[in-house]
């Protein structure tokens, strides 16, 4: 049964054999949520959507024709879901989880190295907040999620060559913010 295509299997899901979704789920909850949580930098946030999209393959099931790739299909659906949960909640600001805190205060040889590379990577993460919804969408589809311009192009409704041109802007832009935090010293 694992391999049966995502196309197979939600062609059966759509004409009825709900089970067959929870291989999916199986396949492609990790992504999905790596995904949301890029977007929020929130855990408990990033789960529920995830099981919003779910919820949400089964109800518009019917919809589903089968004739591009399962994860376009997807992945417009998880944009539609974060854009609904964006102008329900608003951006939400950047919280101070003990998790964070305590990975600076590891014991070991190479402590300083992972804090100094925590420290980087949450200046990424700030600086990649910082930009518009659009922008930080779009680097996180193409960059964190490895998708395909020609995929991306599906998801956003656009043109292949206006991906490349967002995604290059999109990433000037990032490179700014985060030298400009790194010039201020800001750390999370």
């Amino acid at each position: 049964m694992d391999s049966l295509s995502d196309n197979t299997l939600m062609l059966k899901v759509r004409d009825g054999q709900l089970d067959q979704l929870g291989l999916l789920f199986e396949r492609h909850h990790k992504p999905l949520y790596g995904y949301f949580f890029r977007l929020t930098a929130d855990g408990a946030i990033s789960e529920d959507l995830v099981q919003n999209v779910f919820m949400r393959m089964i109800k518009y099931r019917h919809t589903y024709k089968g004739d591009g790739k399962f994860t376009t299909w997807m992945y417009h659906m998880a944009r539609n879901l974060f854009s609904d949960h964006y102008r329900k909640e608003k951006k939400r600001g950047w919280k101070e989880d003990p998790e964070v805190t305590d990975r600076y205060l590891s014991d070991g040889d190479n402590a300083e190295y992972r804090r100094i590379q925590n420290e980087e990577l949450d200046t990424l993460q700030m600086a990649l907040d910082r930009l518009a919804t659009d922008k930080k969408e779009i680097l996180v589809l193409s960059k964190l999620e490895g998708m395909r311009y020609q995929d991306i192009a599906e998801v956003l409704e656009l043109s292949e060559s206006a991906v490349k041109v967002r995604i290059f802007r999109a990433l000037k832009e990032l490179k700014a913010v985060y030298e400009q935090l790194e010039t201020e010293g800001i750390r999370t």
